[in-house]
């Protein structure tokens, strides 16, 4: 699988300067974990589940959550559970099919060593596991029976714990809480390949859900437990996880509050202005300024609940030629010791040493979603998607 794959070969090679690179399920964690993009979730009770793995998969995802958790009735588990085994088993009769990367959501740590068991040779298809409400005390058990499956099925098995426990959110609990879902997931680090943020239940504990006019950092509450969950367990110092971007909720907009917040300029330029519209009606807009926050705050991809969403999160992930050209020139050999340089497009200062970890996410960014053209931004991504 590559990021833009659905695309023709022609029109990656107009908007690419450094093309996505190919992988699969069994490449390193580190590409992994930073490849993962748009992380599309479905109820694991929808009859056409495999078929929409296949039809998500040609439209360009690369990973996708089949959900047995918050997205589906109590009384509704164990056929999700049938379904789920059924359909993947009956994608693993299918020859020559391209998947992406398949986690399953599960609700107790029980589950995984049955659900592996159930699935049998299918269980080749599964990257690992989404496990909720993670803490230390509730997350071990999890990735204590991950582990146990793995060594069982022979299978390298993931897990992306979810932040999304109460205790997170409150302030008088929140240190403790991150310093021992740090030393869980430490623990497992060779098995944790991303941890994911669940906003919408940090929300649920004060009765707050943000509006398509704003994003998880209007919410100062939400925005204050992004910020330590990226100082506490995102650091580039080796210790550090990827943490992904939180769900957009909204995928159609009927009426606004406040103005778009798409400028105007960019898709004059791109002779795109249907785009725009498009993009404001479905309350995209709010999407990609969202996608920018998170990664300026230090996120990387992001949690999905609706297909038309994945294309946004891809497009603003591609590295641009001027973010390439500055990350490498701080990482040039001969940079080794320092020192300051204007960068090659005359506008910033490049500095070697504070800007080195930045440039090095920068290129691994850069290896899965690409390189942009030197005159090719978002609108011209996002209408080639969009029209492919």
């Amino acid at each position: 699988m590559r990021h833009f794959g659905q695309i023709a070969p022609d029109v990656r090679k107009r908007l690419f300067h450094q093309e996505p690179c190919s992988f699969t399920a069994d490449s390193p964690a580190r590409l992994l974990s930073a490849a993962l993009g748009a992380t599309l979730y479905s109820p694991a009770t929808r009859p056409s589940l495999a078929d929409d793995i296949l039809k998500q998969g040609a439209r360009g995802l690369v990973s996708m959550v089949l959900c047995l958790e918050d997205s589906i009735d109590d009384a509704d588990v164990p056929f999700g559970e049938e379904n789920l085994v059924r359909r993947l088993t009956d994608l693993a009769e299918r020859s020559g099919v391209d998947l992406p990367l398949l986690f399953i959501r599960v609700r107790t740590p029980e589950q995984i060593p049955d659900l592996v068991h159930r699935l049998g040779p299918a269980v080749r298809l599964l990257s690992g596991f989404v496990l909720p409400k993670f803490t230390e005390e509730r997350g071990m058990p999890f990735l204590e029976a991950l582990a146990a499956a793995e060594a069982t099925s022979g299978r390298r098995l993931f897990a992306m714990p979810v932040l999304e426990s109460p205790d997170l959110l409150y302030r008088e609990t929140r240190v403790q809480t991150l310093e021992g879902i740090f030393r869980a997931v430490d623990k497992y680090r060779d098995r944790v390949l991303a941890l994911r943020l669940g906003v919408t239940d940090f929300c649920s504990s004060y009765g707050l859900r943000r509006g398509p006019d704003m994003t998880a950092y209007d919410v100062q509450i939400v925005a204050s437990v992004i910020a330590d969950v990226v100082n506490m367990l995102a650091r580039a110092d080796g210790t550090g996880f990827t943490v992904t971007g939180p769900v957009w909720e909204y995928f159609r907009v009927q009426e606004r509050m406040f103005k778009p917040q798409l400028r105007q300029s960019p898709f004059l330029e791109g002779q795109a202005v249907e785009l725009r519209q498009k993009l404001i009606e479905h309350s995209m807009d709010g999407l990609l300024r969202e996608i920018s926050l998170d990664r300026a705050n230090g996120l990387l991809g992001k949690t999905c609940i609706h297909p038309s969403h994945v294309l946004p999160v891809h497009a603003l992930s591609v590295v641009s030629h001027e973010e390439y050209s500055d990350a490498q020139d701080i990482l040039r050999p001969e940079r080794g010791g320092g020192g300051v340089m204007r960068s090659a497009y005359t506008n910033k200062m490049n500095e070697v040493k504070p800007h080195r970890a930045w440039a090095e996410r920068t290129l691994l960014r850069a290896e899965v979603f690409g390189v942009a053209n030197e005159d090719i931004g978002f609108v011209e991504l996002l209408a080639a998607g969009l029209s492919d």
